[in-house]
C-alpha cells in the first residue's frame, strides 16, 4: 500500500482523527454538529473532486444536509451526489432521491454495475436467480475470482450476499469513482451503525489501487448515535429546509402528524422510516423493524439493522477490505 502522504501531495488531513473515540466523546448534539461542521468543511477544501454518497436514507441526507449548509455558509461548492442503483431499490427509495435532488438542485451521479444490469433485463431475471459468471464480463470476472475468490459457477442476482453487494455495489462505485476522477468520498458511516464501522476515522485512506481507484473516504458523522440522527432532522434539518416546519422543531408522532398542511411528502425524510423501517437495503431483503416510525422505536434496546440480510451482515468487514461503505 503506498504512504499516506502520496495520495495525493496537496492533502492536508489527519487520518488518525477519530481514532478511539466514540459518539460519548461528543456528549451533546451541539458538540456533535459542531464536529460535522468542521469535517465538512476541509473535507470541501481539501479534496479537489469530492463527491458525496447519498442513499435516500438518513445518515447521508443528514450528511448532506451539513454539507450544503457549509457551502453555503463558507462559500464552497457541493459536490456531486453518487447514487448506487443496485437494481433492487424500493420504487418510493428513487422518488424520493428525485424529488429532493431537484429540490435542492443536486447533480447526481447514478452508479450501475451495467453489465450485470443488461444481463438482468436481457434474460428477465429477478432477484434471487442465478447468473453465470462466464456470461459477465472480463472486469466483472475479474472482482469475482480474483479479489473475492469465488469459485462457483454461478451467483444469486441478490444484493445482501457476497458477491452480489460486491458487484452491485462496490465495483458500481469504484467504476464511477475512475470515471469522474474522485479523490475524496463523503459518506454518512457512523460509529454505532455496525462493528466493522466502530474503528473508523474522519479521514480514512483507500490507497491500494489494486482494490480501488485511489481515494480518502471522509465521514463527518461518526459521532452521531442513531438517536442523535433523528433529534438533528426534527430540530435542525427539516425546521431549516421546509418552509412552515416549526423553528424549534416537532417531533411527528405518526405518519400524519405534522404540523399545519404538511405532510411526510414535504418532509426529506424516507417514507420507508415512516413506515417502520430502520435501515434501507433492497427491496427484497430488508423489513420494517416495528409499525411505528423508526424515531419512535426503542433504539436503546434493539438493532438498527436487524431488518437487513444477516448473511451480508455477518461479511461486512472482507466487504469493506474490497471498498465498501
Amino acid at each position: 500500500m503506498p504512504e499516506q502522504s502520496d495520495f495525493p501531495e496537496y492533502l492536508d488531513v489527519d487520518y488518525d482523527a477519530g481514532e478511539g473515540e466514540d459518539p460519548a466523546d461528543y456528549p451533546g448534539i451541539e458538540d456533535k454538529i459542531e464536529k460535522a461542521i468542521e469535517v465538512t468543511r476541509q473535507g470541501l477544501d481539501e479534496y479537489e473532486n469530492p463527491v458525496v454518497m447519498w442513499t435516500g436514507g438518513k445518515d447521508s441526507t443528514l450528511t448532506l444536509y451539513f454539507i450544503k449548509e457549509v457551502a453555503e455558509k463558507f462559500d464552497l461548492e457541493v459536490p456531486p451526489a453518487v447514487f448506487i442503483d443496485h437494481f433492487q431499490h424500493f420504487d418510493d427509495l428513487h422518488d424520493f432521491v428525485e424529488k429532493w435532488a431537484d429540490e435542492w438542485d443536486l447533480e447526481v451521479i447514478y452508479a450501475r454495475n451495467e453489465d450485470v444490469g443488461s444481463y438482468v433485463d436481457e434474460h428477465g431475471l429477478t432477484p434471487g436467480d442465478d447468473i453465470p459468471v462466464d456470461e459477465l464480463s472480463e472486469h466483472n470476472q475479474h472482482h469475482i475470482r480474483n479479489l473475492l475468490e469465488y469459485e462457483e459457477d454461478t451467483f444469486p442476482f441478490l444484493l445482501d450476499t457476497y458477491v452480489g453487494n460486491h458487484l452491485l455495489k462496490t465495483v458500481a462505485l469504484n467504476d464511477a469513482l475512475e470515471e469522474y476522477d474522485v479523490d475524496g468520498v463523503i459518506s454518512g458511516v457512523r460509529w454505532d451503525e455496525q462493528e466493522a464501522r466502530a474503528d473508523e476515522t474522519f479521514f480514512s485512506p483507500r490507497h491500494d489501487p489494486d482494490i480501488y481507484p485511489p481515494h480518502d473516504r471522509v465521514q463527518p458523522i461518526l459521532q452521531f448515535a442513531e438517536p442523535d440522527v433523528w433529534e438533528a432532522f426534527w430540530h435542525f434539518v427539516v425546521p431549516e429546509t421546509v418552509e412552515g416546519y416549526p423553528d424549534d422543531g416537532y417531533v411527528p408522532q405518526a405518519d400524519d402528524d405534522l404540523p399545519g398542511d404538511l405532510t411526510k411528502e414535504d418532509t426529506p425524510v424516507s417514507p420507508k422510516y415512516f413506515a417502520g423501517f430502520r435501515s434501507l437495503g433492497s427491496e427484497v431483503s430488508t423489513d420494517k423493524s416495528a409499525e411505528e416510525p423508526a424515531w419512535l422505536q426503542d433504539m436503546a434496546n434493539t438493532t438498527e439493522r436487524a431488518g437487513r440480510a444477516q448473511d451480508k451482515e455477518d461479511l461486512m468487514e472482507r466487504l469493506r477490505d474490497l471498498g465498501y461503505m
